[in-house]
C-alpha cells in the first residue's frame, strides 16, 4: 500500500526537503542586478533585484484533490492566491519587473530576471503512489535554482519538453518536463540539451514529437524566419528546411495535429509534416507577432497591426489562421485588445479580453463572437508594454482577469458565461499564470 499522509502525520524528508531555501544552481544570485527578458516590442525590460528567500519552515499537507494556484507579478514581487477561492496563499519580494512562464510540471513558474530563468514554487503539487496519486499543498517560495541566462527570452512547452530561449547567446536550451520537479527537490538542475543559434537573436524554439528542434533565424539586426533541424544532441543537429520569408518573426504557437507557427509582419509561417508553408497578410504590414494555440483546432489566434510606425496601435481586428487550409481570416471585434488579451478556451474556442471590458468567445473556424461576457470596466492600453494592463489567464474551462485599475482579480466561467468569483488583490497585478497542482 502506498504511504498516506494525514495533516497532523510527519512529513518525509523527501517532502520536507522541497520546502528549504534550496542551494543555487547554475548561477549566483542573493543581491543581483537583473534585467527583465524582452517583451513584445523588442524593448529592454527595467532592473530589479532579489532577495534571497528565506528558509521555509512550512509542513507539506495532503490535499483531497489537486489544488489549482495562481501566481502573478507586483511592483512588490509575486504573490500566489488560491485559484478557486481566490485568497491570497503566498508572497515572495522580488523588486523590478519580471516576466512569468509555466515550466511545464503544473507546480513550478519561471520567473524570466534577464540574467536567469529562476524557479518559483506555487507550492501545490500531485505525485503519484501506485495505482493513486496524492496531493500536497505548502507555502510558495521562490527557489534558488536557476538557469543561467544572457538575456532571458521564451519558454516554450511541447511534446513533455521545456525548451529556454536566450536572447543574448542564441542558447536554446531543452529538458525532459517530468524530469523537473526531482531535480529541483535535490538543489539540481535537470539534464539539458543545448544547442546554440548561429547567430544571437530575439528569438524562440520548439522542440517537436519526434526530436526535432524549430528554431528562428536571425541576428541582432533583424529576424527573418524559422529552420528545422534534425532530432540529435546539442550541435550535431543539422537542418532540415527553412523559411526566411519572415521579417520579424515572432512568438509561436501551436495547433492541433502539432501544426507549429510563428508570427511575422506580412503574415504566418506554419511548419506541419515536414513542409513550411506562407501565410501572408493581405496590407503589406500586416502583423501577427502574437498567437494563442490550442491543440483541440486547427486554427490559430493571432493580433493583427497594421501600422508599423505606430508608438502603439490599437488595432480592433483579430487574426485566424486555419493551419490546415493555410488560409487567413480577420475578423473586426469592435474594440482594441492588446497582447496580453489573447488565450483559448477549453475546447479550443478563441478568447479575446477587449479594452471595453468584455471577454470575446469566437468560434475559430467561422469567425463568429458567439458570446461577450462583461467582466472589467473600461480600460487603455498603456504606451509603456511593461505597465499593467487587464490580462486574461485560462486554466481549465475558467478564465481569470485581472483588473489593476480596481486591484482586482475575476474568475469567468467560461461554461456559463458569467464572472463567477471576484478578489480584491494586496498589489495591483501585472503578469499572471498559474499550475493545476
Amino acid at each position: 500500500m502506498p504511504h498516506h499522509l494525514t495533516p497532523m502525520t510527519p512529513v518525509p524528508t523527501t517532502l520536507k526537503r522541497r520546502l528549504r531555501a534550496l542551494p543555487i544552481a547554475a548561477v549566483g544570485l542573493s543581491a543581483l542586478l537583473l534585467t527583465a527578458c524582452v517583451g513584445p516590442g523588442d524593448s529592454a525590460g527595467t532592473a530589479g533585484d532579489v532577495s534571497p528567500s528565506a528558509p521555509s519552515t512550512a509542513t507539506a499537507k495532503e490535499a483531497g484533490a489537486p489544488t489549482p494556484r495562481l501566481v502573478y507579478t507586483h511592483d512588490a514581487g509575486i504573490s500566489v492566491l488560491d485559484a478557486t477561492s481566490l485568497e491570497q496563499v503566498g508572497t515572495a519580494e522580488m523588486s523590478g519587473f519580471n516576466r512569468l512562464n509555466p515550466a511545464g510540471d503544473e507546480r513550478h513558474v519561471f520567473v524570466s530576471t534577464g540574467d536567469s530563468f529562476r524557479l518559483f514554487d506555487a507550492g501545490a503539487w500531485t505525485e503519484p503512489h501506485g495505482d493513486h496519486s496524492h496531493h500536497y499543498v505548502a507555502n510558495p517560495q521562490l527557489t534558488d535554482v536557476a538557469f543561467a541566462a544572457e538575456k532571458a527570452g521564451h519558454v516554450v512547452l511541447h511534446a513533455g519538453k521545456t525548451v529556454l530561449f536566450n536572447d543574448g547567446s542564441g542558447k536554446v536550451e531543452s529538458f525532459e518536463t517530468s524530469a523537473l520537479a526531482a531535480a529541483v527537490e535535490d538543489g539540481k538542475l535537470p539534464p539539458t540539451d543545448v544547442y546554440t543559434t548561429p547567430e544571437a537573436h530575439h528569438g524562440v524554439a520548439v522542440e517537436l514529437e519526434d526530436g526535432k528542434l524549430l528554431v528562428t533565424v536571425g541576428n541582432e539586426v533583424g529576424r527573418s524566419g524559422i529552420a528545422v533541424l534534425t532530432a540529435g544532441k546539442g550541435q550535431d543537429r543539422t537542418e532540415v528546411v527553412r523559411n526566411e520569408e519572415c521579417p520579424g518573426v515572432h512568438g509561436e504557437a501551436v495547433a492541433a495535429g502539432e501544426a507549429v507557427v510563428v508570427g511575422c509582419e506580412n503574415g504566418m509561417l506554419i511548419y506541419k509534416g515536414g513542409a513550411i508553408t506562407k501565410v501572408a497578410s493581405p496590407d503589406a504590414y500586416g502583423r501577427m507577432g502574437n498567437q494563442a494555440g490550442s491543440e483541440k483546432s486547427p486554427v490559430i489566434l493571432g493580433d493583427y497591426k497594421v501600422d508599423k510606425a505606430a508608438e502603439l496601435e490599437r488595432p480592433t481586428r483579430i487574426s485566424l489562421v486555419n493551419t490546415e487550409t493555410a488560409s487567413l481570416q480577420l475578423v473586426d471585434i469592435g474594440t482594441s485588445y492588446s497582447f496580453r488579451s489573447l488565450g483559448r478556451g477549453p475546447a479550443g474556442e478563441a478568447l479575446v479580453l477587449g479594452t471595453d471590458g468584455g471577454l470575446r468567445v469566437i468560434e475559430p473556424l467561422s469567425g463568429a463572437v458567439t458570446a461577450t461576457i462583461p467582466v472589467v470596466g473600461a480600460w487603455e492600453e498603456s504606451t509603456t508594454w511593461q505597465d499593467p494592463r487587464p490580462t486574461l489567464f485560462v486554466q481549465g474551462s475558467t478564465a481569470f482577469v485581472t483588473e489593476p485599475a480596481t486591484r482586482t482579480i475575476h474568475a469567468v466561467d467560461l461554461g456559463a458565461g458569467k464572472v463567477v468569483k471576484s478578489a480584491q488583490l494586496e498589489h495591483v497585478p501585472n503578469e499572471l499564470t498559474g499550475v493545476k497542482g
